[in-house]
C-alpha cells in the first residue's frame, strides 16, 4: 500500500528532532542553566530600586591592601595564563604541484607499457588491469618521465630530476601567493619516503633558494604517507620555542626510483595506484600574519602501531627473490588500519567532539562493560566536529572503510575521492590537494572547521584539526584550475580496459 511507508517516515523525523533537542540541551548546559539564574538576579535588582542599591553598595567595606593584593593576584594569574599558552600556529597558505600535460599516463598507455615490460609474465599484466580497473583512479594521472620510456630508467640523475621539478614548481608558487623572500624562511623541512640522496633534498632546497647559513633544516624519510602531518607537528613544535618565525613543509614521493619491475602481486599494487605530485606549506607564529592566513592549527594527534609486528611489516621494503626492490602491500593493511584509526579517534575525540556525543560514547562504553559485552559500541558523530574532511587518497578501499566506519555521507568524501580520480595516490601531499578541491569548490567559510587523516608505514595514523580563519574565494589557478568544472564525476565499481 503506498501509504504504508508513511508512519515509518514520521516516525524517523519525529527521533531526528529528539537527537538534535538532546544536542542542544546538552551542548549549551551551561548557558541553559545561566540564563535563569542571570533572569533572577535582574528582576532582584529590577525589585530593589536604585536607592536600596547604593545602600548595599554603601554598606561593603573595602580594605586597600586587600584591593591591592587582589588586584595583583589576578594581574600575576593572567600573566602566567598568557606566557604558558602556546603560540598560535597559522597556515599562511599553501601550493600543490600541478604535473605537466606530457607527463600524463591514460589506462591505454599503462596497460601497453605493462605488457612490454612484463612480457614473459602475462599473469602480472592482467593482475595490474584488474587492480587498475578498480583503483578510482582517472585517464589524467602522471607519472614522471623516467617511467615512460620502455624500459624505465630509475637512474639518480631521474630522480633528482623528478625532485627538483616537483618541489622547486611546488615552492616557486607558493613564494609567488605569500610575497615570501627565500631568505626570510626561518625554518624549513622536507619528508620524501622513498627517496632519500646524498645531500638531502632539504640541502638541494637550500642550495637552490640560497638560503640563510642559520636555517632550521629538516629531512623526513621513510615515514610513509602520513609524514606530511608529522612535518606539520614537528614545525609546531619549531614554532613554540621559536617567536616570530615562518616554517616551511615540503611534502613530496619521489615515484622515479621506486618503481618496481618484478612479478610479486603484493610487489606490484603500488605501480597502479602511486602518482607524481608535492606540496608546499607556509606556517607562521608571528601575529601579523593571522589577518591573511587561511588556517589556524587546532590539534594534532599521532598514532604509531610500530609495536606490533603486523602493523610494522604491513607496508614493507624488501626484495623479490629475483632481487628486485618493491614496496610489499599485506593483505592485513585494510584491518591494520583500522586498528590504528580507532586508537587515533580515542585519542582525538575528547579535544573535538561536542558534549552531547561524548556523553552517549561514555553511556555506550559504561553498559557493555557492565550490562552486556555484545552491544554495539557507540559510533560519535563526528560531522558534528567537522565540516570537511580530508581523507588520505591512498586507494579506493582506504577511503570506503573510512567512510563506513566513520558514518560519513558521499559529499564528505567528495574531495579524497576526486583527488584519487584526478591525481592519484600522491602520498603525503594528497591531503593538500583535497584541500585545494574544498577551496576551488567555493566550499569553505570563516569558522569551518577540517579534520586531515593520513595513514603511513610503521603503522601511523595520524590527524590534524584545522579552522578556518576567514572564508576563501574561488582558486583562479591552482592544481584544480582547468578541470574544477568537470568535478565530481561518477566513479564507477570496476573501469573495464
Amino acid at each position: 500500500m503506498p501509504g504504508e511507508p508513511m508512519p515509518e517516515l514520521s516516525s524517523l523525523v519525529k527521533l531526528k528532532y529528539v537527537k538534535l533537542g538532546y544536542q542542544y540541551l546538552v551542548n549549551h548546559f551551561l548557558s541553559l542553566l545561566l540564563i535563569p539564574i542571570m533572569a533572577i538576579i535582574a528582576i532582584e535588582l529590577f525589585r530593589m530600586g536604585p536607592e536600596e542599591i547604593l545602600t548595599v553598595w554603601k554598606s561593603l567595606h573595602f580594605d586597600l591592601v586587600y584591593v591591592l593584593c587582589s588586584c595583583f593576584f589576578v594581574i600575576f594569574i593572567s600573566t602566567v595564563y598568557f606566557m604558558s599558552k602556546p603560540r598560535t600556529v597559522y597556515l599562511v597558505d599553501y601550493s600543490c604541484y600541478k604535473p605537466p600535460v606530457t607527463c600524463r599516463v591514460p589506462f591505454a598507455t599503462f596497460m601497453e607499457h605493462s605488457r612490454l615490460i612484463l612480457n614473459e609474465n602475462p599473469k602480472s599484466v592482467e593482475f595490474q588491469m584488474r587492480i587498475l580497473e578498480r583503483s578510482g583512479l582517472g585517464e589524467e594521472t602522471c607519472l614522471p618521465p623516467a617511467i615512460h620510456y620502455i624500459p624505465p630508467t630509475p637512474t639518480m640523475d631521474e630522480a633528482r630530476s623528478e625532485a627538483q621539478m616537483v618541489i622547486f614548481t611546488a615552492m616557486d608558487d607558493l613564494f609567488k601567493k605569500t610575497g615570501l623572500m627565500p631568505k626570510d624562511i626561518d625554518i624549513l623541512i622536507v619528508n620524501c619516503s622513498l627517496f632519500s640522496p646524498t645531500p638531502s633534498l632539504s640541502a638541494m632546497v637550500i642550495n637552490k633558494y640560497k638560503l640563510r647559513s642559520n636555517i632550521k633544516s629538516f629531512n623526513l624519510s621513510g615515514m610513509g604517507c602520513s609524514a606530511g602531518l608529522i612535518s606539520v607537528d614537528l614545525a609546531r613544535d619549531l614554532l613554540q620555542v621559536h617567536p616570530n618565525s615562518n616554517a616551511i613543509i615540503v611534502s613530496t614521493e619521489i615515484i622515479t626510483p621506486n618503481y618496481y619491475k618484478g612479478n610479486e602481486r603484493a610487489m606490484l599494487l603500488p605501480n597502479c595506484l602511486f602518482r607524481m605530485g608535492s606540496a608546499a606549506i607556509l606556517l607562521s607564529n608571528r601575529r601579523s600574519d593571522g589577518w591573511r592566513a587561511k588556517y589556524k592549527l587546532s590539534h594534532l594527534v599521532r598514532t604509531h602501531r610500530g609495536a606490533d609486528d603486523k602493523s610494522y611489516f604491513c607496508v614493507y621494503e624488501q626484495e623479490d627473490k629475483d632481487g628486485n626492490i618493491g614496496i610489499n602491500l599485506s593483505k592485513d593493511l585494510m584491518a591494520i588500519a583500522g586498528e590504528a584509526l580507532k586508537a587515533n579517534i580515542t585519542t582525538i575525540g575528547p579535544l573535538v567532539l561536542p558534549a552531547s556525543e561524548q556523553l552517549l560514547f561514555l553511556l555506550s562504553l559504561i553498559g557493555r562493560k557492565i550490562f552486556n559485552p555484545k552491544w554495539k559500541p557507540y559510533i560519535p558523530d563526528f560531522k558534528l566536529a567537522f565540516e570537511h574532511f580530508c581523507i588520505h587518497a591512498g586507494g579506493r578501499a582506504v577511503i570506503d572503510e573510512l567512510q563506513k566506519n566513520l558514518q560519513l555521507s558521499g559529499e564528505h568524501v567528495e574531495a579524497s575521492r576526486m583527488t584519487l580520480h584526478r591525481f592519484g595516490n600522491t602520498s603525503s601531499s594528497s591531503l593538500w590537494y583535497e584541500l585545494s578541491y574544498i577551496e576551488s569548490k567555493g566550499r569553505m567559510r570563516r569558522g569551518d572547521r577540517v579534520w586531515q587523516i593520513a595513514f603511513g608505514s610503521g603503522f601511523k595514523c595520524n590527524s590534524a584539526v584545522w579552522k578556518c580563519n576567514r572564508t576563501i574565494k574561488k582558486h583562479k589557478d591552482g592544481p584544480w584550475s582547468d578541470c574544477i568544472g568537470r568535478y565530481p564525476v561518477f566513479i564507477p565499481e570496476v573501469v573495464r580496459l
